[in-house]
């Protein structure tokens, strides 16, 4: 957990410090909205590429985060924010689509926005605590069809990318399980280390320091390959739930309406960025793997994660939480 904070606190300092630092602004100054509690993959991520980006551009760049309503609250806020690209939204696709998928979402996840780049994709763990009788994924499955109601399940957000592998996961399995929905991967966590949640899916990025301090164990990893720090940890395809996956993107958008100008701008700030040397270690060794795309490239993705989600909202049944 001190590692964790550590360097929550040594970016939060830093932001700042890096449009300080760097040459004198050259414009109105940038707010990135995080719709998530500080210290998740949204929020640290956002962090390190608001650090690069403000010493590349000499911007103040001040990171805000909303931690409720799953997103929501900041997606809203950006929504209806002026067009004139001095406000960011952070985010998941999948998270974005699905909080509006379950209804009554104060932001319309597409035509609210004029989307930039994809910035990222996250790879995810099944975790327990290290005390969980639970030594593989079988045996935790099997633990919660035998337990009424079934195992606790923590989420880093209604709608998540987190929560919705390990609904689709206990879902194939026909296991039952109870969400229990955070504001943030680092709370989430926090409560599964003590016991308080019996098993969580969580980014590499969140969890990579407490599995490696050993107060995490790691039962499955998603995606087709092993990752290296883990490499006696299967995968959900080597354990026959590849298909249970669900699109792990994140990006970063604007209000509806910014001009094509500030649209492409803000891209290639955040492009230059992925490329930063540092950045690039920083994020790989968590287990994050960099990403970019053309502004109609995600549009094309957030249509598409729409579409999937209104369908997997009926069938987790989401509408009802």
């Amino acid at each position: 957990m001190w590692n964790l904070l550590r360097t929550y606190l040594w970016m939060l300092a830093l932001v700042p410090a890096a449009g300080g630092a760097a040459a004198q602004d050259t414009g109105k100054p940038l707010t990135i909205m995080v719709g998530l509690a500080p210290g998740g993959i949204t929020d640290l991520t956002a962090r390190i590429y608001a650090e690069v980006v403000a010493r590349n551009t000499g911007q103040r760049i001040t990171i805000e985060n909303r931690p409720a309503a799953a997103g929501a609250l900041a997606a809203a806020a950006v929504q209806n924010a002026p067009p004139d690209g001095s406000t960011l939204l952070v985010f998941s696709g999948s998270q974005h689509a699905t909080v509006a998928a379950m209804g009554n979402a104060p932001y319309d996840p597409v035509k609210g926005f004029s989307f930039i780049t994809v910035l990222f994709n996250s790879v995810a763990a099944i975790v327990v605590p290290v005390d969980s009788p639970a030594r593989s994924l079988e045996q935790l499955l099997d633990l919660s069809r035998n337990t009424p109601g079934g195992l606790s399940m923590g989420s880093p957000g209604l709608g998540s990318p987190s929560h919705l592998l390990g609904a689709r996961v206990a879902l194939a399995a026909k296991a039952p399980l109870q969400s229990i929905h955070y504001r943030g991967g680092a709370p989430m966590l926090a409560d599964v280390i003590t016991g308080r949640v019996e098993f969580a899916v969580t980014t590499l990025s969140t969890g990579r320091a407490f599995l490696a301090d050993g107060k995490l164990r790691a039962l499955a990893i998603e995606g087709d390959e092993r990752w290296p720090a883990l490499p006696d940890v299967p995968t959900l395809t080597e354990l026959g739930y590849g298909k249970e996956t669900v699109a792990r993107w994140f990006g970063v958008a604007g209000p509806a309406a910014m001009p094509a100008a500030i649209v492409e701008k803000r891209r290639e700030e955040f492009v230059k960025a992925s490329q930063d040397p540092e950045l690039i270690r920083r994020l790989t060794e968590n287990g994050t793997q960099i990403a970019t795309t053309t502004p109609e490239e995600m549009h094309a993705l957030m249509v598409e994660e729409v579409a999937t989600m209104e369908v997997l909202a009926k069938d987790l049944n989401l509408r009802q939480q």
